[in-house]
């Protein structure tokens, strides 16, 4: 079994930071893509930043240029340090990792969510 508790949520004035955190616990045998998604209210949930075990980047374009994701592999953690934050950005943050145990291959797993709210 394997889990993911994020951290970091708030409230934020528009032009602040805040910097989300993912910690990857349990069974873990293997750790590929790491990513955060976003849901706002009335919206589908979307990719706001993915990286690879190996450190290659991807970002939604609404963001690129102000959040910055990294992982450090040896904690089985994931960050999105989040600048110059907007009011569109107010959304539920959603951690994902693919993860494989001894037992199974890799899958999907998400966190339960943190709140970001980015005031005008």
């Amino acid at each position: 079994q394997v889990q993911l508790v994020e951290s970091g949520g708030g409230l934020v004035q528009a032009g602040g930071s805040l910097r989300l955190s993912c910690a990857a616990s349990g069974r873990i045998f293997s750790i590929n893509a790491m990513g955060w998604y976003r849901q706002a209210p009335g919206k589908q949930r979307e990719l706001v930043a993915s990286v690879t075990r190996g450190g290659s980047t991807n970002y939604a374009p609404s963001v690129k240029g102000r959040f910055t994701i990294s992982r450090d592999n040896a904690k089985n953690m994931v960050y999105l340090q989040m600048n110059s934050l907007k009011p569109e950005d107010t959304a539920v943050y959603y951690c994902n990792a693919v993860m494989g145990t001894i037992a199974t291959m890799p899958f999907p797993s998400w966190g339960q969510g943190t709140q970001v709210t980015v005031s005008s």
